[in-house]
């Protein structure tokens, strides 16, 4: 876990409905000398459900943060809240997974490197040996796993062994082109954030460019999303779009579309990092 670095902390929760939610919170901030620099709210009448994240300043002391959530403890078990109090601007540890297209990985790597994404990209994954070269070059450690159907399971251990190792908050799929099993998918649910190459629900699967070519789109764009057991099916984070007209050849929505790939991507893991997304259901509630 990243250490303290100040007394700005982010607080998320969410929780079923009621009145004197914010005011709890915001009486128990006031309580322990807290300032509100930012906050953002949603209750969501369809479902009777409530989100939160508030950014906050207070007096600094050693093991502050730890202090905070033992004392918060109680409030949030009197609201029925799932909630998480980190420091300001830690940086995640993040794994990114890539096969041969390398727009998306070199973003994420230039955003890491000039501190534009609070993430800390500890290792690189693909199942080609492609950019190892680009990614050693930015000091990362860099692994090849091939994936076939015979060692599929073998890979998926070789996988998670590195995210044990590396202490990994967050994997991304970077246009990594391989299938997560279902049992992954489960056991790293809302952890994982894959981009798809199509503004889904349409054009999911494979070669979604030439689908939307055959139906000739008017607009294609990008989906971030977290993975989940159905393919193309998880809750949606982020999308971008961009018009394009019908002398668009498959070849030319693919090169439009790698801009939209690009920000919808960074979006989507900027904002999770920074504790905007909640997951309820099949949906996400983005705090920004």
């Amino acid at each position: 876990m990243p250490e303290e670095n100040g007394a700005e902390h982010v607080l998320t929760l969410d929780c079923p409905e009621r009145p004197g939610i914010v005011h709890a919170v915001s009486g128990f901030l006031l309580d322990h000398g807290g300032n509100i620099l930012d906050i953002k709210q949603f209750g969501d009448r369809r479902t009777g459900h409530f989100f939160m994240r508030v950014h906050f300043a207070s007096p600094d002391a050693p093991g502050l943060t730890e202090k905070l959530r033992e004392a918060f403890e109680p409030l949030g078990l009197e609201f029925a809240m799932n909630w998480k109090l980190d420091v300001h601007g830690a940086k995640r540890r993040v794994l990114v997974m890539v096969s041969k297209f390398e727009h998306c990985l070199n973003d994420l790597l230039f955003r890491e490197r000039t501190g534009e994404l609070p993430v800390d990209i500890v290792a690189v994954v693909s199942n080609h040996l492609d950019h190892q070269r680009l990614v050693e070059w930015h000091g990362i450690p860099f692994f090849h796993i091939p994936v076939t159907a015979a060692n599929k399971p073998e890979a998926e251990v070789k996988l998670l062994e590195l995210v044990d190792r590396f202490e990994v908050e967050l994997v991304v799929l970077a246009r990594y082109m391989q299938v997560l099993s279902d049992s992954l998918a489960t056991k790293m649910e809302g952890r994982v954030i894959n981009i798809h190459h199509s503004f889904l629900p349409s054009f999911k699967g494979a070669k979604p460019y030439h689908q939307a070519y055959e139906k000739g789109v008017k607009t294609v764009g990008a989906t971030a999303h977290y993975v989940n057991a159905e393919l193309d099916e998880g809750p949606i984070i982020a999308q971008q779009t961009v018009e394009v007209d019908h002398t668009y050849g498959p070849e030319d929505l693919v090169a439009a579309g790698r801009d939209t790939e690009r920000k919808a991507l960074s979006n989507a893991v900027r904002w999770h990092c920074e504790g905007r997304v909640m997951l309820h259901g099949n949906r996400t509630v983005v705090l920004r």
